[in-house]
C-alpha cells in the first residue's frame, strides 16, 4: 500500500516531537517521585551525605533546600565530627542556643583551621606572611591558646 505524502510528513512530525515530549514527560515524572517520597525516606537518603554533598544537594531545588536547612537532625552527626577538634566551641554553641546547623556552620572551617594548626603543619612556618591565608578564619583567644599548647609540646 502506498504512503501518501500526507501521511508521511505526519510521521515525520511525529518522529521530530514524540522524543522531545518523551523526555519531558520522563524528566517531569523523575522530579514526581522525588516530591512524592515519604519524607522519612528523604531524610534517610539525605542522613546518607557527607558535608558536602548535602550542601550541593540543598542547592538542587527548593524543596531539597527546605528539607536539608529545616531538618536539623541532619546536620548533627556533622557537627559531633567537628566537635572532635573543637569541643569547646561546638559546646559553647550549643549552650548558647544555635541549631546544630548554624553551631556547624560557626565551627566547620575553624575545625580545619585547628586540625592542621594542632597536627604541627604550621609548625615552621617563619613568618605571617607564609601562612595561607585562604585558609585560616578567626578564632578566639581560648582557640589560640590551644594551639600554642599544642606548638609548646612539640
Amino acid at each position: 500500500m502506498p504512503i501518501s505524502s500526507e501521511n508521511n510528513d505526519s510521521r515525520v512530525s511525529e518522529i521530530h516531537l514524540n522524543p522531545v515530549n518523551a523526555e519531558k514527560e520522563k524528566h517531569d515524572s523523575q522530579n514526581n517521585i522525588f516530591n512524592e517520597m515519604p519524607l522519612e525516606i528523604t531524610l534517610k537518603i539525605f542522613s546518607q551525605l557527607d558535608i558536602q554533598s548535602l550542601c550541593k544537594a540543598s542547592m538542587t531545588s527548593k524543596s531539597w533546600n527546605s528539607i536539608i536547612r529545616n531538618y536539623d537532625s541532619l546536620w548533627k552527626p556533622h557537627c559531633l565530627t567537628v566537635r572532635a577538634v573543637c569541643r569547646r566551641e561546638i559546646d559553647n554553641d550549643l549552650k548558647s542556643g544555635y541549631s546544630w546547623r548554624v553551631t556547624l556552620q560557626r565551627n566547620y572551617q575553624k575545625s580545619k583551621v585547628k586540625s592542621e594548626w594542632l597536627s604541627g603543619r604550621y609548625s615552621n612556618i617563619c613568618s605571617p606572611i607564609n601562612l595561607p591565608e585562604k585558609n585560616m578564619c578567626p578564632m578566639d583567644a581560648e582557640t589560640w591558646g590551644e594551639i600554642l599548647d599544642a606548638e609548646l609540646e612539640r
